[in-house]
């Protein structure tokens, strides 16, 4: 993995992790107040598949 991944995979981690942090566990996960949190988790899971995507296109243009 190049190290241009690897910046994005440590950044997309942070940040579902401060998500997951600040979510209230105590109210319904779709409620107004962790609505946002919820979004903000997705993306970075979409952003990881497309990370993890990206990457393996790379080493499979790669002729050895």
């Amino acid at each position: 993995m190049q190290k241009f991944y690897k910046v994005f995979l440590v950044l997309f981690i942070v940040f579902i992790a401060i998500n997951l942090y600040a979510l209230d566990w105590r109210s319904d996960i779709l409620s107004e107040d962790n609505l946002k949190f919820v979004f903000s988790i997705a993306s970075a899971v979409i952003g990881l598949i497309i990370l993890f995507v990206m990457d393996t296109w790379s080493r499979i243009g790669v002729k050895k």
